[in-house]
Formats: C-alpha cells, structure tokens, sequence
C-alpha cells in the first residue's frame, strides 16, 4: 500500500497528455469522416466507418491485457503494489475496449455476412479474451484481502494473456470470415484501403493510443487517491483505539 509521502501531486504533463488526446481525437474523426473515401456496398459503404474504431479499439485491447500481463508478473515476483494497481487500471481500460470490439464488430458486421455473429474463431477467441478478464475484475471485486487476491487475479492475468496471439492470429491459423485487415509491414495488399484510408487509419491508432494512455493515467491517479484514503482511515482508526 502506497503511504501519504508517495502520492505526488497533480503531474504537470497530464493535462498536456489529455490535449493532445482529444486533438488528435478531433483530428482522426475529421480526416474519418471527410477524408477517407466512401466504401463498396459490398464491404458496407458508410457503415464501413466504423473500422476507423473498431481495429484501434482492439489494438488498445492488446496493448492492455499485454500490460496486465507484464504488470502481473512483476507483482508476483516483487510484491510491489504499484504493479498490481497497474495490472487492475489496465485491466479496467481493456474491457472497456474490447467491449467496444464486440459492439461495432456484429454492428458492420450484419450488412456485409447478412448476420450479427457467427461463432468464427476470430470472433468466439475474442468473447473468450473478454470473459476472461470480466472474470478477473469480478474476482477482484469479491475479496477484502486485496493482497491475496491481488495475487491470484495476477495469474488470472497472465493465463488470460495467451488468448491474446489466439485471437490476432486466428484469420491466419484457420478458416475464417473475418478479413486479415491491414498490416504495418504492408497496409495496402489485401486491404483495399488507398492513401486518404491509411492517413485515417493511422491516425484513429494515434489518437485511441493516446487516450489509452491519459485513461490510464487518470486511472492510476485515482487508485492511488483511494489508497491514501484507505491509509489516513487506518491510521485515524488506530488512533482512536488509543
């Protein structure tokens, strides 16, 4: 538990994060909507938009559970709390996320398979992924003793983490209605984005990037105001036993 002299005050620089986060949201939603040019009917025309949201909103998934997972591990072999309040503020934001995948998912999904959902493995690995850390922020919530729980949601962290390659390379170890998307070592080949797409593409990653990072900035602020709320009611019960 952090004690009153390790909580520092206000960081300078996280109102400079939270600008350029929501500059480079206005910037990705402009060059989105005016800049990248209308799809096919058969990949859903204007619906198609929402791939602007939805592949940063798994990349920000990935990016979570993968700090869940590394914050986990030195939890386990430190103890330290900071990184098990680390490994729950990602958690937090990463389902926030990949529930926003398993929305716009179905949502562009239905004009183009004529279906909401189809039990394909790209699909079903990523409601399994989410499940699995709804699991873990539910078995946090339970216990009082937050070290020992800490402890095993650290696992549950760090097993739940191996659903992650299952889920990115699903299109590619098996048969799948769910295209393969754009990748950074050749975004065009198989995408049919052209230049204006791509801008917007890599713009909306830049822009969910950057608000991961100010969420979980936030998010870690506010953790560590309840732990020194936590700690002056200790200390005030202590206190009044004397």
């Amino acid at each position: 538990m952090a004690t009153a002299s390790e909580l520092r005050p206000r960081p300078a620089g996280l109102d400079a994060l939270g600008a350029a986060t929501w500059t480079s949201v206005a910037a990705a939603l402009l060059l989105v909507f005016f800049v990248a040019r209308e799809a096919d009917v058969t990949m859903g025309g204007q619906l198609q938009r929402i791939f602007y949201f939805h592949v940063p909103s798994a990349w920000i998934g990935y990016l979570s559970f993968a700090i869940v997972f590394l914050a986990s591990i030195a939890y386990l072999r430190t103890g330290a709390c900071r990184w098990d309040l680390l490994a729950h503020a990602a958690a937090e934001i990463g389902i926030v996320f990949t529930t926003l995948v398993l929305i716009t998912g179905p949502i562009w999904a239905r004009p183009v398979w004529g279906t909401w959902w189809q039990w394909d493995a790209r699909l079903t690995s990523t409601l399994v992924l989410w499940l699995t850390y709804i699991g873990y922020l539910f078995l946090r919530s339970l216990a009082s003793d937050q070290a020992a729980v800490g402890r095993l949601a650290a696992v549950v962290g760090i097993v739940g983490f191996l659903d992650v390659p299952i889920v990115h390379f699903s299109v590619q170890w098996w048969r799948t209605l769910h295209p393969s998307g754009p990748t950074v070592a050749n975004p065009t080949t198989g995408s049919g984005l052209g230049a204006p797409e791509l801008t917007a593409f890599f713009a909306s990653l830049l822009a969910f990037t950057l608000l991961f990072c100010w969420l979980l900035s936030l998010r870690l602020r506010i953790g560590r105001l309840a732990q020194r709320v936590e700690l002056e009611e200790i200390e005030r019960a202590v206190a009044e036993t004397r």
